[in-house]
C-alpha cells in the first residue's frame, strides 16, 4: 500500500473492512486524496494523480494547471483545469474545472504522472481565454523559462483559427518577449502599446562612456533616451534606495529622461502613464 494509489474497492479486496479503512485514514497511515482514492502521502502530485484515477481516458491537464506544470503558471490555485474532448462525459469532481474542446490535444506529455497538453497549447488556450493584461505576462514567462519557442506558439495558434478570441491570442503572441522579468513589466509594456505608443524594449541595458553595461532599465526607448521603471516593494529597502538614487543621478546626467510608476498608476490610472510617456515623445 505504501507505493501507490488505491481505489476504495481495492482496499476492501485485500481484506480491509470499512472500519479499518476509516481508522487508517484517522491515524494517518493512508490519506484520502480524492473521493474513493487513497494514497500514502498528501502532496499536489499525488492528489493530481488521484483525480486522474477518476477521469476517463482522453482527458488531459491544460490551461492554468498545465501552465504550472510546464513552469510558467501565474498564481497557484487549488483548482485543477483539464481539457475534455467534445462529447466525452466526465464525473463532476470538486476542485476540477473542465474545459470542453472541439480541438484535439496533439501529443500530450506526461508531467507529474498525468497526461498534460503541450506548453504551446496551454499558452494559446490561456491567451484566448484570459484578459489580455493577464495573458501577455503568461506568454512572456512561457518564452522566458523555455517552455516553448515563438515558432511553436505561432504554429499552435494557427490550429485555433475561428475559435473564440483567437485574434487576441495571435496579436499577443507577436508581442511576447522573453526578456520581461515580471508580471508588472509585461503589463506596463502592453499598456503603452495599447495606448498607441511604440513597443519599449524590456530590460534595456545602458552603457557608460567605455561601452560597458552599467545600468539596466525595466523598459526603455534607447534612441529617445526614455527610461521607464516599475517601482515595487523591493525598492523600499534602504540599501536599494541608495543604489537607486545614485542610478537616477547618473542617468539624468547622461541625458536619460526617466519615469517611475507604481501599482497605483498601473492598475488605477493607466491613462496617466500613457499621457506621461506620450508627452516625452512629443517634446
Amino acid at each position: 500500500m505504501a507505493e501507490g494509489l488505491y481505489r476504495y474497492p481495492e482496499l476492501i479486496s485485500v481484506g480491509l473492512s470499512r472500519a479499518q479503512v476509516r481508522r487508517s485514514v484517522d491515524t494517518g497511515r493512508i490519506h484520502r486524496l480524492s473521493r474513493g482514492v487513497y494514497g500514502p502521502t498528501v502532496d499536489r502530485g499525488q492528489q493530481l494523480t488521484a483525480i486522474f484515477r477518476r477521469l476517463p481516458n482522453g482527458v488531459v491537464v491544460g490551461f492554468q494547471t498545465g501552465a504550472r506544470l510546464h513552469g510558467f503558471g501565474a498564481e497557484p490555485s487549488d483548482d485543477v483545469h483539464v481539457i475534455v474532448p467534445a462529447g466525452l462525459v466526465v464525473p463532476r469532481i470538486r476542485g476540477v474545472v473542465t474545459h470542453e474542446s472541439v480541438l484535439p490535444v496533439q501529443e500530450p506529455v506526461l508531467l507529474e504522472g498525468v497526461p498534460c497538453a503541450p506548453a504551446a497549447r496551454c499558452a494559446v488556450d490561456l491567451a484566448r481565454s484570459q484578459h489580455r493584461m493577464n495573458a501577455l505576462p503568461l506568454l512572456d514567462r512561457c518564452l522566458r523559462v523555455g517552455a516553448c519557442r515563438p515558432d511553436q506558439l505561432r504554429t499552435e495558434v494557427t490550429r485555433h483559427a475561428r475559435l473564440r478570441a483567437v485574434c487576441q491570442a495571435r496579436q499577443l503572441i507577436d508581442l511576447a518577449d522573453p526578456r520581461a522579468e515580471c508580471r508588472q513589466e509585461s503589463q506596463l509594456r502592453l499598456l503603452l502599446i495599447d495606448g498607441g505608443l511604440p513597443a519599449p524594449d524590456p530590460q534595456l541595458w545602458v552603457r557608460d562612456e567605455d561601452g560597458i553595461c552599467i545600468y539596466r532599465l525595466d523598459l526603455g526607448y534607447r534612441k529617445r533616451r526614455i527610461g521607464i521603471e516599475y517601482e515595487g516593494s523591493s525598492h523600499l529597502d534602504r540599501e536599494r534606495l541608495r543604489h537607486d538614487r545614485s542610478r537616477m543621478n547618473w542617468l539624468a546626467a547622461h541625458g536619460w529622461r526617466m519615469r517611475y510608476f507604481t501599482d497605483l498608476d498601473l492598475y488605477r490610472r493607466p491613462a496617466y502613464i500613457i499621457s506621461t510617456i506620450a508627452a516625452l515623445f512629443a517634446s
